[in-house]
Parts: structure tokens; C-alpha cells; sequence
């Protein structure tokens, strides 16, 4: 068991402090995409998921859509390929898809740094040691995502979550907000889907 940290309240009211302050700045912008994709996604605004957060308790996740729903004739959905939308695929690459997470934030689902939230679906499929990820509020932005985002394998991913969650620290989170910066404005390292697949299809061999 690792000690307390000292640093994860006080984590906690700046990330409700600034995710309060960034809504208020970034209205304008989250009513442009709002009304953007009721046009684009004719009415279809958010998507919102069920995400494992602190200590595995289950949260909705919120983002904007990027993907329509739009169906083959036997009522299943098209592939992810063929529903993103141009500005779908806009909004992702300057991940101001993830704005509405900001919610999240303030309602304390989430941190602005942490791992990221992942499917319910892998929380069978991590070892003893990957699930510490659980252990702290998941974030915005993490370790994971300023050291190589979407072309890290599933183990590297897990592993620097992993490392992150040992050693936070204000310094860390700076260090990773400030990285964070660079990577979103060079739009470098993002994919439509992660390198190796599902992490239940990789694992499911070895559990």
C-alpha cells in the first residue's frame, strides 16, 4: 500500500479552481462546437461513456461527438472510419473534442492530470501492478500522452500510468501540463484508434 500524499487535496481544489475557470473562458468556444455539431451531427452533440475513475467507481464520461450514428441496412453501426465527420476529425486532432471533460473535472471524476480514463470493458485484463492506475483520479492529460500518446503499445501506456501514480507530484503534473501544451499544438502522435487494438483482444490469450 503507498503512503498518503499530502499533495492529492490540494490537488483536488485547484483542479475544481481552474476546470471552473477554464469553463467560463472557453464558453464561447464550447457554445461554437455545440451549435457546430447540431448542424454537423444533426442534434447529436455529446458522447457519453462509462469510464472506471478513482478506485474503479464507475463515471459518465463526457466529450464532444466526432462520429455520426449512422447505421448499415441490418442496423448496426458503420465502422469508426466511415462516422467521423471532418470536423469530427478536426476536434480530435486539436483535442478540443475533450473540452466538455472540463465537467468532469469540476464535478471530481477527474484531475487535469492522471491516467486516462479507459474502457470497463479492460478492467479484467490488467495486471495486480497496472491496476494502481485506479488508485488516484483520472486525468486530462497524463504521462502517457506527452511521452508518445496514441503510438505507445498498451503495456508502455500502463506502465508510464504506473510510474506517474508512484512518484506525483506538483512538479510531475506541471512538467506533464506543460508537455501536454506542445503535443496538442503539434498534433503529432494521434491516431483514430490505438496501435495494437483492444486491450481485452491482446490480453485475452494471457488471462
Amino acid at each position: 500500500m503507498m503512503g498518503k500524499n499530502p499533495y492529492r487535496y490540494f490537488k483536488r481544489g485547484m483542479d475544481f479552481i481552474f476546470s471552473l475557470i477554464l469553463l467560463f473562458i472557453l464558453s464561447p468556444l464550447f457554445l461554437l462546437i455545440y451549435f457546430a455539431l447540431l448542424i454537423v451531427n444533426r442534434g447529436s452533440v455529446f458522447f457519453f461513456q462509462e469510464r472506471p475513475g478513482f478506485n474503479e467507481n464507475y463515471f459518465r464520461l463526457i466529450k464532444f461527438k466526432t462520429m455520426t450514428d449512422k447505421k448499415n441496412p441490418d442496423g448496426t453501426l458503420l465502422p469508426d472510419s466511415k462516422r467521423i465527420t471532418k470536423f469530427g476529425r478536426f476536434l480530435r486532432k486539436s483535442s478540443m473534442d475533450e473540452i466538455p471533460e472540463l465537467i468532469n473535472i469540476l464535478n471530481g471524476d477527474m484531475s487535469f492530470v492522471g491516467p486516462r480514463p479507459l474502457l470497463v470493458s479492460y478492467l479484467p485484463y490488467y495486471t495486480s501492478e497496472e491496476r494502481i492506475r485506479h488508485s488516484v483520479r483520472p486525468g486530462l492529460t497524463g504521462l502517457a500522452q506527452v511521452k508518445g500518446r496514441n503510438n505507445l503499445t498498451w503495456d508502455r501506456k500502463l506502465e508510464y500510468d504506473r510510474e506517474y501514480v508512484l512518484n506525483q507530484s506538483f512538479l510531475n503534473d506541471v512538467y506533464i501540463l506543460l508537455r501536454t501544451t506542445v503535443v496538442v499544438f503539434s498534433t503529432r502522435d494521434i491516431l483514430d484508434h490505438a496501435p495494437e487494438g483492444p486491450l481485452d483482444k491482446i490480453r485475452s490469450k494471457q488471462i
